[in-house]
């Protein structure tokens, strides 16, 4: 009788620990927030330095500055292009080209990883307040790096995420890293922030609800 009781006592404790187990975040890397690799032709990879300079400084005068240009400089970009051409390549395709590669770079930039949306995660970075409330902050970036947003340019939308958290975390210094835990959200948004040196505004992938925010052990 002891023995089934004894049973029926680990069965009931299984049964309390199990969604406790599955409730538990699961630790993540910054890498894991960024989508699957989706490939695609870049010409410009295989050019030279020189033709890279070049062709950049054909499409200034040509496409950017084409209503201001004056005739020395429309004469070089004349010359430019007879040396690329004179080089096997055709700069109004690379043109198109750019377009294309600017595109699939932003979507590289931006997208969030569709299997991490919904999973309960932990994630280690800096933190980098938004909104303060009694020395606590209440609203926050999480960053890969320190300093980022701050002394060195921003990193991707989807290597930052947005944070809040009600209860607040009490701000020592910027420069310890911490791990924030909960549900992670995909939300684009964007927030304006002052550098160093300016202001800019700065886009997010990811959202998320911290359950707990700690010190980075």
């Amino acid at each position: 009788m002891k023995t089934i009781a004894h049973f029926l006592n680990i069965l009931f404790a299984l049964a309390i620990a199990g969604p406790l187990l599955a409730a538990d975040p699961r630790n993540i890397s910054w890498q894991d927030l960024l989508p699957e690799e989706r490939p695609y032709h870049d010409p410009f990879a295989t050019l030279e330095y020189s033709q890279v300079n070049a062709l950049a400084m054909l499409y200034r005068i040509e496409v950017l500055h084409a209503d201001t240009a004056d005739d020395k400089k429309r004469a070089e970009a004349v010359q430019i292009r007879e040396d690329l051409v004179s080089q096997g390549l055709d700069p109004d395709w690379l043109f198109e080209q750019r377009e294309i590669v600017m595109n699939q770079r932003l979507i590289a930039a931006r997208e969030p990883n569709l299997d991490l949306l919904g999973e309960n995660v932990r994630l280690p970075g800096y933190l980098l307040p938004l909104d303060i409330v009694d020395q606590k902050a209440v609203e926050f970036l999480l960053v890969p790096t320190v300093g980022a947003c701050i002394h060195t340019p921003p990193p991707p939308a989807n290597q930052m995420v947005y944070v809040r958290y009600e209860q607040g975390f009490e701000i020592d210094e910027l420069y310890k890293p911490v791990w924030i835990s909960g549900e992670m959200q995909a939300l684009s948004r964007s927030q304006s922030l002052n550098y160093v040196d300016g202001q800019a505004n700065i886009e997010t992938s990811y959202a998320m609800d911290a359950l707990s925010v700690e010190i980075y052990d």
